[in-house]
Protein backbone atom coordinates (compact mmCIF):
# COMPACT_ATOMS: atom_id res chain seq x y z
CA UNK A 1 0.00 0.00 0.00
CA UNK A 2 3.16 2.29 0.42
CA UNK A 3 4.41 4.06 -2.54
CA UNK A 4 7.81 5.41 -3.27
CA UNK A 5 7.92 8.48 -5.21
CA UNK A 6 7.93 8.58 -8.77
CA UNK A 7 10.48 9.38 -10.69
CA UNK A 8 11.49 12.58 -11.49
CA UNK A 9 10.04 13.01 -8.10
CA UNK A 10 12.74 11.26 -6.27
CA UNK A 11 14.12 14.02 -3.76
CA UNK A 12 17.60 14.46 -4.29
CA UNK A 13 20.27 15.01 -1.56
CA UNK A 14 21.69 18.17 -1.22
CA UNK A 15 25.05 18.50 -0.83
CA UNK A 16 26.43 20.41 2.80
CA UNK A 17 27.79 23.70 1.60
CA UNK A 18 28.33 27.80 3.42
CA UNK A 19 24.43 28.28 3.23
CA UNK A 20 23.30 24.69 4.28
CA UNK A 21 21.18 25.26 7.39
CA UNK A 22 22.50 23.65 10.87
CA UNK A 23 20.80 20.28 11.68
CA UNK A 24 23.23 19.14 14.10
CA UNK A 25 21.99 21.76 16.99
CA UNK A 26 20.93 20.30 20.12
CA UNK A 27 17.32 21.51 19.50
CA UNK A 28 17.26 19.46 16.26
CA UNK A 29 18.40 16.25 17.98
CA UNK A 30 16.14 16.67 21.20
CA UNK A 31 13.24 17.26 17.85
CA UNK A 32 14.68 14.18 16.13
CA UNK A 33 14.62 12.16 19.30
CA UNK A 34 11.12 13.60 20.56
CA UNK A 35 9.50 12.13 16.87
CA UNK A 36 11.67 8.90 17.44
CA UNK A 37 10.35 8.11 20.77
CA UNK A 38 6.38 8.93 19.38
CA UNK A 39 6.94 6.46 17.00
CA UNK A 40 8.09 3.95 19.35
CA UNK A 41 5.29 4.53 21.57
CA UNK A 42 3.13 4.12 18.76
CA UNK A 43 3.94 0.82 17.37
CA UNK A 44 3.75 -0.16 21.13
CA UNK A 45 -0.06 1.16 20.58
CA UNK A 46 -1.10 -0.35 17.72
CA UNK A 47 -1.19 3.16 15.93
CA UNK A 48 0.79 1.83 12.94
CA UNK A 49 -0.48 0.27 9.63
CA UNK A 50 2.80 -1.78 8.59
CA UNK A 51 4.53 1.12 6.82
CA UNK A 52 2.35 3.21 5.58
CA UNK A 53 1.65 5.88 8.20
CA UNK A 54 3.62 9.07 8.50
CA UNK A 55 4.28 11.67 11.02
CA UNK A 56 6.38 15.16 10.36
CA UNK A 57 7.95 17.83 12.24
CA UNK A 58 9.28 21.12 11.41
CA UNK A 59 13.30 21.23 11.85
CA UNK A 60 13.35 24.04 15.16
CA UNK A 61 14.58 27.48 13.55
CA UNK A 62 13.49 26.57 9.92
CA UNK A 63 9.87 27.05 8.37
CA UNK A 64 10.22 25.27 5.40
CA UNK A 65 12.12 21.96 6.66
CA UNK A 66 10.69 19.16 8.39
CA UNK A 67 11.90 15.97 9.88
CA UNK A 68 9.83 12.78 8.29
CA UNK A 69 10.07 8.91 8.25
CA UNK A 70 11.93 7.17 5.66
CA UNK A 71 9.89 5.22 3.42
CA UNK A 72 9.79 1.29 4.15
CA UNK A 73 10.44 0.89 7.82
CA UNK A 74 8.16 0.53 10.06
CA UNK A 75 7.48 2.57 13.16
CA UNK A 76 9.49 0.22 15.72
CA UNK A 77 12.74 0.36 13.46
CA UNK A 78 12.90 4.31 14.32
CA UNK A 79 15.49 6.01 15.84
CA UNK A 80 16.55 9.40 15.85
CA UNK A 81 19.15 9.20 12.85
CA UNK A 82 17.05 7.01 10.91
CA UNK A 83 14.63 10.02 9.98
CA UNK A 84 14.81 12.47 6.95
CA UNK A 85 14.85 15.82 7.06
CA UNK A 86 13.22 17.57 3.96
CA UNK A 87 12.22 20.56 2.18
CA UNK A 88 9.06 21.32 0.48
CA UNK A 89 10.46 20.51 -2.72
CA UNK A 90 11.46 16.95 -1.87
CA UNK A 91 14.92 17.47 -1.50
CA UNK A 92 16.27 15.37 1.13
CA UNK A 93 18.49 17.65 3.32
CA UNK A 94 19.56 15.10 6.08
CA UNK A 95 19.35 11.39 5.85
CA UNK A 96 19.42 8.38 4.31
CA UNK A 97 16.26 7.35 2.07
CA UNK A 98 13.30 8.96 0.81
CA UNK A 99 10.09 9.86 2.09
CA UNK A 100 6.59 7.70 1.07
CA UNK A 101 5.09 9.53 -1.73
CA UNK A 102 1.97 10.30 0.30
CA UNK A 103 3.92 11.36 3.39
CA UNK A 104 5.22 13.80 1.08
CA UNK A 105 2.50 15.06 -1.03
CA UNK A 106 0.43 15.20 2.41
CA UNK A 107 2.81 16.56 4.91
CA UNK A 108 5.02 18.99 2.69
CA UNK A 109 1.57 20.55 1.59
CA UNK A 110 -0.08 20.96 5.38
CA UNK A 111 3.35 22.44 6.83
CA UNK A 112 3.47 24.80 3.98
CA UNK A 113 -0.13 26.12 4.05
CA UNK A 114 -0.90 25.95 7.21
CA UNK A 115 2.35 27.23 9.24
CA UNK A 116 0.34 26.72 12.44
CA UNK A 117 0.61 23.21 11.92
CA UNK A 118 4.59 22.92 13.27
CA UNK A 119 3.49 18.98 13.65
CA UNK A 120 1.55 16.77 12.03
CA UNK A 121 0.72 12.91 12.63
CA UNK A 122 -1.01 10.58 10.08
CA UNK A 123 -2.14 7.29 11.33
CA UNK A 124 -4.68 4.44 10.21
CA UNK A 125 -4.67 3.58 14.38
CA UNK A 126 -8.08 1.40 14.29
CA UNK A 127 -10.72 2.86 16.74
CA UNK A 128 -10.08 6.49 14.75
CA UNK A 129 -10.00 5.07 11.20
CA UNK A 130 -13.25 3.02 12.25
CA UNK A 131 -15.51 6.37 13.49
CA UNK A 132 -13.91 7.56 9.85
CA UNK A 133 -16.07 5.35 8.34
CA UNK A 134 -20.02 5.47 9.76
CA UNK A 135 -22.14 7.49 8.69
CA UNK A 136 -22.28 11.05 10.42
CA UNK A 137 -19.80 13.16 12.61
CA UNK A 138 -17.08 10.59 14.15
CA UNK A 139 -17.44 11.92 17.85
CA UNK A 140 -20.49 11.80 19.63
CA UNK A 141 -18.31 13.53 22.82
CA UNK A 142 -20.14 11.05 25.34
CA UNK A 143 -16.69 10.23 27.58
CA UNK A 144 -15.09 12.62 29.43
CA UNK A 145 -11.84 11.90 27.17
CA UNK A 146 -13.32 13.29 23.76
CA UNK A 147 -13.95 16.58 25.37
CA UNK A 148 -10.19 17.11 25.01
CA UNK A 149 -11.63 17.75 21.27
CA UNK A 150 -14.98 19.39 21.34
CA UNK A 151 -15.00 21.76 18.75
CA UNK A 152 -11.39 21.04 17.54
CA UNK A 153 -12.52 18.64 14.67
CA UNK A 154 -12.74 18.35 11.42
CA UNK A 155 -14.17 16.01 8.64
CA UNK A 156 -12.44 15.61 5.21
CA UNK A 157 -15.27 13.75 3.70
CA UNK A 158 -14.02 13.78 0.16
CA UNK A 159 -11.85 10.71 0.22
CA UNK A 160 -10.33 10.61 -3.14
CA UNK A 161 -7.59 8.20 -3.45
CA UNK A 162 -3.90 8.21 -2.18
CA UNK A 163 -2.29 11.41 -2.11
CA UNK A 164 0.19 11.11 -4.89
CA UNK A 165 0.75 14.42 -6.13
CA UNK A 166 0.47 18.32 -4.42
CA UNK A 167 -3.42 18.85 -5.47
CA UNK A 168 -4.54 16.02 -2.90
CA UNK A 169 -2.02 17.59 -0.39
CA UNK A 170 -3.70 20.74 -0.61
CA UNK A 171 -7.04 19.78 -1.13
CA UNK A 172 -6.57 17.90 2.45
CA UNK A 173 -4.87 20.91 3.73
CA UNK A 174 -7.57 22.88 2.48
CA UNK A 175 -10.61 21.12 4.49
CA UNK A 176 -8.55 21.54 7.81
CA UNK A 177 -9.63 25.15 8.68
CA UNK A 178 -9.51 25.68 12.30
CA UNK A 179 -9.35 22.21 13.50
CA UNK A 180 -6.36 20.30 15.01
CA UNK A 181 -8.16 17.18 14.95
CA UNK A 182 -9.11 15.73 11.38
CA UNK A 183 -10.95 12.64 10.51
CA UNK A 184 -10.73 11.90 6.75
CA UNK A 185 -13.50 9.50 5.46
CA UNK A 186 -12.78 6.39 4.79
CA UNK A 187 -9.03 6.67 5.45
CA UNK A 188 -7.82 7.74 8.87
CA UNK A 189 -6.97 10.51 10.97
CA UNK A 190 -4.28 13.55 10.95
CA UNK A 191 -3.73 15.22 14.10
CA UNK A 192 -1.61 18.82 13.75
CA UNK A 193 -0.35 20.58 17.05
CA UNK A 194 2.24 23.40 17.88
CA UNK A 195 4.87 21.16 19.20
CA UNK A 196 5.54 17.12 19.51
CA UNK A 197 4.29 16.48 22.50
CA UNK A 198 1.17 17.76 22.38
CA UNK A 199 0.47 16.52 19.00
CA UNK A 200 1.50 13.08 20.77
CA UNK A 201 -0.73 13.88 23.35
CA UNK A 202 -3.62 14.28 21.78
CA UNK A 203 -2.91 11.58 19.20
CA UNK A 204 -3.05 9.00 22.17
CA UNK A 205 -6.18 10.33 23.96
CA UNK A 206 -7.63 10.97 20.78
CA UNK A 207 -7.58 7.14 19.86
CA UNK A 208 -8.63 6.35 23.45
CA UNK A 209 -11.72 8.83 23.09
CA UNK A 210 -12.88 6.84 20.32
CA UNK A 211 -11.91 3.14 21.38
CA UNK A 212 -14.21 3.57 24.34
CA UNK A 213 -17.17 5.37 21.81
CA UNK A 214 -16.75 2.43 19.72
CA UNK A 215 -17.07 -0.20 22.88
CA UNK A 216 -20.22 1.98 23.85
CA UNK A 217 -21.62 1.98 20.80
CA UNK A 218 -21.29 -1.97 20.95
CA UNK A 219 -23.39 -1.91 23.57
CA UNK A 220 -26.75 -1.62 21.38
CA UNK A 221 -27.61 0.78 23.40
CA UNK A 222 -27.94 4.43 22.82
CA UNK A 223 -25.04 6.41 23.41
CA UNK A 224 -25.86 9.79 24.88
CA UNK A 225 -23.69 12.85 24.35
CA UNK A 226 -22.67 15.32 27.41
CA UNK A 227 -24.72 18.58 27.22
CA UNK A 228 -22.89 21.66 24.70
CA UNK A 229 -22.75 23.40 27.83
CA UNK A 230 -20.73 20.89 30.12
CA UNK A 231 -19.24 20.12 27.26
CA UNK A 232 -17.66 23.07 26.22
CA UNK A 233 -16.81 24.42 29.84
CA UNK A 234 -14.92 20.87 30.68
CA UNK A 235 -13.24 21.26 27.60
CA UNK A 236 -12.06 25.15 28.47
CA UNK A 237 -10.86 23.27 31.62
CA UNK A 238 -8.83 20.47 29.83
CA UNK A 239 -7.01 22.77 27.49
CA UNK A 240 -6.13 25.12 30.42
CA UNK A 241 -3.51 22.68 31.52
CA UNK A 242 -2.96 21.08 27.82
CA UNK A 243 0.35 22.23 27.30
CA UNK A 244 2.07 21.58 30.40
CA UNK A 245 0.32 18.00 30.53
CA UNK A 246 1.34 17.16 26.74
CA UNK A 247 5.43 17.57 27.91
CA UNK A 248 4.88 15.84 31.18
CA UNK A 249 3.03 12.63 29.19
CA UNK A 250 6.28 13.16 26.45
CA UNK A 251 8.60 12.90 29.54
CA UNK A 252 7.05 9.99 30.71
CA UNK A 253 7.13 7.97 27.39
CA UNK A 254 10.83 9.09 27.06
CA UNK A 255 11.61 7.78 30.57
CA UNK A 256 9.86 4.62 29.87
CA UNK A 257 12.17 3.48 26.41
CA UNK A 258 15.30 5.18 28.15
CA UNK A 259 14.53 2.16 30.42
CA UNK A 260 13.68 -0.24 27.70
CA UNK A 261 14.14 0.36 24.62
CA UNK A 262 17.06 3.15 24.44
CA UNK A 263 18.11 2.51 21.07
CA UNK A 264 15.53 4.82 19.36
CA UNK A 265 17.80 8.31 20.65
CA UNK A 266 20.62 6.45 18.28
Amino acid sequence: MAHSLKPGATPAVVSAGPNQPNLDSDAVWEARRDLAACFRMAARYGFEEGICNHFSALVPGYDDLFIVNPYGWAFRELTASKLLICDFHGNVVAGEGQPEATAFYIHARIHKNLPRARVAFHTHMPYATALSMTEGDPLIFAGQTALKFYGRTAVDRDYNGLALDEREGDRIAGAVGDADIVFMKHHGVMVLGPTIAEAWDDLYYLERACEVQALALSTGRQVLPVKPEIAEAAYQQMREGDPESARLHLASIRRQLDAEEPVYRD
